[in-house]
């Protein structure tokens, strides 16, 4: 093996551990994608709501585990730009190329307990930024409180919902094989799938975000270039590969469902960790007409994006190739703002 030692030596390794993270990505995926669905075929539970919660947690937990880290070693500030970046990112580049590559109908009644969800988070994040200007260890308590209370209702309205198709199908014949056909997948299978592939997702995520970075700075790509692509892309692939995987699979619902259970969850998981562990203040970065950037850009763009994929779905029922242009558009139009500032 090429030596570690030597600069050239460090580049190969780079280059090859770079691929190999790509290659852990779209295996974990998969994996991930094929343990969620069969248990949601098992349990008679809608795609887009076991996207929410589990297939949302595992795709989260990269994010848990920097953040909480962070907060340990005393920089949990970071929390609060990564959650705000991963929710843009999420909603304006991975729905929007989902969307816009192959649009999904969606069910209504599975959308509104997410998206009200994490309006509702999303609201009380944004006035403790812009009134308090801190985030103290109660709101991080408070935060993932709603994150147990969303878990618990969304599990219930899951099995309540379920009970409904078994309802309406009382011929025997007609309901007992389609039932055995789709649950030849034994459950402890499924549940290996989930783990396995939710571990090798992260592991793969990790590798292509330090070796990436380390072979961008290497070539003297600047530090803006890097932060904008590496680390911030870096941190929702996870999210990217569940949403390509599950796309080529047919499972768009799962898809969406991922996507905004992993924004909301971005807000009262890893926000709620870091700010439990050490509280912070709204950092200062870049001022437009002195006021804090992320005042007057970031948080808007967040609940601008999230507003243009749910409001129009939840009137219309399906998603369309318009939105995804549209998410594209402004995803393309802040990063270029970025540099710009």
């Amino acid at each position: 093996m090429i030596s570690l030692i030597f600069p050239d030596g460090a580049m190969a390794d780079a280059i090859l551990l770079f691929i190999f993270g790509l290659i852990l990505l779209i295996k974990g995926g998969d994996w991930f994608v094929d343990g969620a669905t069969g248990i949601a075929k098992r349990f008679h539970i809608p795609d887009i709501l076991i996207g929410a919660t589990v297939v949302s947690i595992g795709t989260t937990l990269p994010e848990v585990m920097v953040s909480a880290t962070g907060a340990a070693g005393g920089q949990s500030a970071m929390a609060y730009g990564n959650a705000i970046g991963s929710i843009i990112c999420n909603t304006a580049l991975i729905a929007a190329i989902t969307i816009a590559i192959k649009p999904a109908s969606v069910d209504r009644k599975t959308l509104i307990i997410p998206v009200c969800f994490f309006f509702g988070v999303a609201i009380f994040y944004s006035c403790m930024a812009y009134f308090a200007g801190e985030f103290p260890r109660w709101a991080g308590i408070l935060l993932l409180a709603v994150f147990v209370i969303y878990m618990v209702f969304t599990v219930i309205k899951a099995f309540s919902a379920a009970k409904e198709p078994q309802i309406k199908l009382l011929d025997p014949e007609e309901s007992l094989q389609p039932s055995e056909e789709e649950n030849s997948s034994p459950l402890w299978k499924d549940l290996l799938f989930l783990i396995l592939g939710a571990a090798v997702i992260a592991v793969g995520a990790d590798l292509l975000v330090n070796k990436g970075t380390f072979i961008a700075t290497t070539l003297g790509v600047p530090e803006t270039v890097i932060a904008l692509t590496f680390v911030a892309l870096g941190t929702s692939l996870p999210e990217l590969v569940t949403a390509i995987t599950s796309l080529i699979k047919g499972r768009g619902a799962l898809s969406l469902g991922n996507l905004i259970g992993a924004n909301l969850f971005n807000l009262v998981l890893v926000s709620g960790i870091a700010i439990s562990i050490a509280p912070f203040s709204v950092p200062v970065g870049v001022l437009v007409g002195g006021i804090n950037a992320s005042l007057v850009i970031d948080i808007p763009v967040m609940l601008g994006v999230m507003t243009l994929l749910t409001v129009p779905t939840l009137i219309r029922g399906k998603l369309s190739k318009v939105q995804g242009y549209i998410l594209l558009a402004i995803y393309a139009a802040y990063v270029t703002l970025q540099f710009v500032l």
